[in-house]
């Protein structure tokens, strides 16, 4: 009761559909009705109801199915690669706060180079030249993400770096890694969670358009931005095996920026009142 009190009607909204598409992402494949490429009907853009609850596709797969198994693609890469960013934004941002100022200008200059390129630009520009795997998707769009990643780490590390209790750890004689792992970490973990959760909204939008591009997750896999792109064709007429996949991006985005906000709202009230 407590936590939902704390993060109001929105937030608890938010986290109901976040743990709704995690529990999804995780069994939705045991509880999918029929195999992931299983032809289940003769006609193809069937409506939603009947013997297949949200229709069929392209080739007349049960859509229910083919999201159950997808959306564990997008969960899992937007994730993975949120964490990357963040584990790497973070790290070099606090190396960066307690380093000499040769070794932070060198890595902010280059953060600063590699931020002016467009994520997607970057994105295609990679997989152009290194093809399209899972591990490479993960290992792309974290780099995309990790210099804003990057740059609000080393904002609050350099703060913290100035702190009181900061300086008398420094004089007591500890050394950089203590500092860093005991001292400014600890006290940056909460708003750095916030930034992984846009990180992973952002991971996920990048994801589906780039498998909407025919660039993302390979055949036969498929994520929901795959489901899109593959069914484009009953766009025409409604299709719910186009608009199902739509959706299911839109709730998983918002159920997160609903948490995220709520989140963000919590640490000023706090603040304020300190």
């Amino acid at each position: 009761m407590n936590l939902f009190r704390t993060l109001g009607y929105s937030g608890t909204l938010g986290l109901s559909l976040v743990l709704f598409w995690l529990f999804i992402a995780l069994f939705g494949p045991a509880l999918a009705p029929h195999p992931v490429g299983e032809i289940v009907a003769w006609d193809v853009f069937e409506p939603i109801g009947g013997a297949n609850l949200l229709g069929t596709d392209y080739l007349g797969r049960d859509v229910l199915s083919r999201i159950l198994h997808g959306t564990r693609f997008t969960v899992v890469l937007a994730a993975a690669a949120a964490m990357l960013a963040g584990f790497m934004g973070v790290s070099l941002g606090i190396l960066a706060a307690v380093s000499p100022r040769w070794v932070d200008e060198s890595m902010s200059r280059f953060m600063d180079a590699l931020i002016s390129i467009p994520g997607k630009i970057f994105a295609l520009v990679m997989i152009a030249a290194f093809g399209s795997s899972l591990l490479l998707l993960i290992v792309i769009v974290g780099v995309a993400y990790t210099p804003g990643c990057y740059r609000i780490a080393r904002s609050l590390a350099v703060n913290l770096n100035q702190m009181d209790f900061v300086q008398v750890a420094r004089a007591r004689g500890e050394g950089r890694i203590y500092l860093a792992w005991a001292e400014i970490l600890p006290n940056m973990i909460h708003p750095m969670m916030t930034d992984v959760g846009l990180r992973f909204v952002w991971a996920v939008l990048l994801l589906s358009s780039l498998s909407f591009l025919g660039l993302g997750v390979q055949p036969p896999d498929a994520d929901l931005g795959s489901l899109v792109r593959e069914n484009m064709g009953g766009l025409a007429e409604g299709a719910p095996a186009v608009l199902m996949p739509a959706v299911a991006i839109a709730l998983v985005t918002i159920g997160v920026n609903l948490v995220i906000d709520s989140l963000r709202g919590n640490v000023s009230n706090t603040a304020g009142s300190v």
